[in-house]
């Protein structure tokens, strides 16, 4: 990787800067009390002592991929997807980086059962919409028991747990699934208005995972289970966007301190923009996604979506079109739709033409500029 292929200062301290809605030092919310319905029955259930985990976002990118198994070669190392700090750190990319460090502590321990729970801010580049973004909140609850004799049935009862606590009496549907740290790994999709959405995912630790904390899996055991926050909250309360979770708007940030199902907020209108631009042919939702949040900063809250309406690569692109773009092989052509809906405030024409060429700048790769 190049110097261009790590966060700048200024990408660093705008990630750390960002509020943990999980925290209850930063202030409460309703992801806050989610959290606790789904820990309290576990604990009932298991009688389970419980050890909270929170550290920073930075982690070792051993820690992140390394010790939970990932292959060298595996595709989720890829720049595309992984914010690095430096060629051996990295912003983590999921909760369970924090979990190698966290079973350590249990060496040379017996009599343990113990939940962790290790909420926080994971760090993707994602597509732009209503159900995305690019710091999301996740949790994972790693059961550690000084026994090896951990089971399916014991998974599948956890997962029972999880969903009545979540979404009582959802229809769910469970999966066979690989992680690369744990064994029996299973995906649990729950029915909303219709469709099937990816709730949870989880297994039985890896014996590799747990020897390398120095734990024998001869005598120790456990369960291993990650959950999306912001999706199980919207899920929960019937949020139509995941940018209510951080909204200031009086009549929104009131209903984010409890669970209570959402009541209907009137949207603003919206302002569409629809821009073609010249990218490489790699380029996909996610990765422009994550760069039209980094070249708005704050002001990305006043995204609803971007939208690939179509995709045309140099090669098939008419001759008048390649002499009019000025495309090269290797490059493609995309039309992309910008919905521009700000939660707070009205946008100006001038406004929302400003935020298209700002964008625009920023995707487009080619010589030719179409600017308003």
């Amino acid at each position: 990787m190049t110097h261009a292929d790590y966060l700048t200062p200024d990408q660093l301290c705008r990630a750390l800067a960002l509020r943990d809605l999980t925290d209850p030092a930063q202030g409460e919310h309703a992801m806050q009390t989610l959290l606790d319905a789904v820990v309290a029955p576990l604990e009932r259930t298991w009688g389970s002592t419980i050890r909270y985990v929170r550290s920073s976002p930075i982690v070792s990118v051993a820690a992140n991929y390394d010790r939970l198994g990932y292959d060298p070669d595996d595709v989720t190392r890829a720049r595309r997807y992984t914010r690095y700090i430096s060629p051996t750190v990295m912003l983590r990319s999921h909760m369970s980086a924090e979990l190698p460090t966290a079973l350590e502590a249990y060496a040379g321990h017996a009599g343990i059962d113990e939940l962790i729970v290790a909420p926080g801010l994971v760090y993707r580049r994602d597509v732009v919409d209503r159900s995305h973004v690019g710091e999301p909140h996740q949790v994972d609850l790693w059961r550690i028991r000084s026994a090896g004799d951990t089971r399916d049935e014991d998974m599948l009862g956890m997962i029972e747990e999880l969903v009545e606590a979540v979404l009582p009496c959802a229809e769910r549907r469970i999966t066979m699934a690989e992680h690369p740290y744990t064994v029996g790994g299973r995906q649990i999709d729950v029915r909303h208005e219709g469709e099937w959405l990816e709730l949870a995912e989880c297994g039985r630790i890896h014996p590799e995972v747990l020897r390398g904390c120095g734990l024998d899996p001869e005598r120790w055991s456990g369960l291993a289970l990650g959950m999306g926050l912001e999706r199980a909250l919207m899920l929960r309360k019937g949020i139509p966007d995941i940018r209510y979770l951080r909204a200031c708007d009086p009549r929104i940030a009131a209903q984010m301190l409890t669970l209570d199902t959402w009541r209907h907020v009137s949207p603003l209108p919206p302002a569409r923009r629809d821009i073609s631009v010249v990218v490489a042919t790699e380029e996909d939702e996610e990765t422009l996604g994550d760069r039209v949040r980094t070249v708005l900063g704050d002001d990305a809250e006043m995204i609803e979506t971007v939208e690939v309406l179509g995709r045309t690569a140099h090669e098939e692109l008419p001759e008048a079109a390649r002499s009019r773009l000025r495309t090269q092989p290797g490059q493609a052509n995309l039309l992309l739709r910008i919905i521009l809906r700000p939660i707070d405030q009205t946008l100006t024409a001038d406004q929302a033409n400003a935020i298209r060429n700002t964008i625009y700048r920023a995707l487009h790769d080619g010589p030719v500029m179409e600017l308003i």
